[in-house]
């Protein structure tokens, strides 16, 4: 099922997750409509909070980023398929010079700035099957997981904005916040019910 993406100013962003258990009811259920919801979105990701659901779990399928001819083959290879869900998630460690790529996000449409991050990241985490894992990643996979991994955290990729670039787009986060923006997927706009 596909499930309405929670847009910026909803208090769910800006809150730190919980970790769940492997009894969290109708799980698979859950990971199914996550997965459903983000491919519907054109997504790379899609952390629980986006959806309403405070708690530590986000998918990642970066497949679409394998196509980019800018990448190295290697780098295309790396990506294709790469398809994750990471339950309570700790990043250990984040090291080498920060890079800056044009993030945007679901929760926040047609934003998309330079953000600065470490290339390469350490992630404990357990998969779908609550099967614990410490893995190292780098590039573009790392970023779409720190990128899924300060969801989970309660910090939007706008958080880490320089004060100007916050005050420019300050009026089309508004605008997100009050429903004032077209997209193509379900969204759940925080200032809509308010008005009701």
């Amino acid at each position: 099922m596909i499930l309405p993406i929670v847009a910026y100013g909803d208090p769910v962003l800006k809150k730190k997750a919980t970790d769940i258990s492997k009894d969290y009811p109708k799980f698979d259920e859950l990971l199914e409509n996550m997965f459903e919801t983000m491919y519907n979105a054109f997504g790379v990701g899609l952390a629980a909070p986006q959806i309403g659901v405070p708690i530590r779990l986000f998918v990642v399928d970066t497949t679409p980023f394998s196509e980019d001819e800018d990448l190295t083959e290697e780098e295309q290879k790396a990506l294709k398929g790469f398809k994750r869900v990471f339950i309570n998630a700790q990043i250990t460690n984040e090291e080498g010079d920060e890079w800056a790529f044009n993030e945007g996000c679901l929760s926040i449409p047609d934003v998309r700035e330079d953000v600065f991050r470490k290339p390469n990241i350490t992630i404990e985490y357990l998969d779908e099957n609550f099967k614990p894992h410490t893995e190292t990643f780098d590039g573009l996979a790392a970023r779409v997981i720190q990128h899924e991994y300060d969801h989970i955290e309660g910090v939007l990729f706008t958080d880490k904005l320089s004060s100007l670039k916050k005050r420019l787009i300050k009026g089309r986060l508004t605008n997100i916040s009050k429903g004032k923006i077209n997209v193509d997927y379900r969204m759940r706009f925080p200032d809509e019910k308010k008005k009701r």
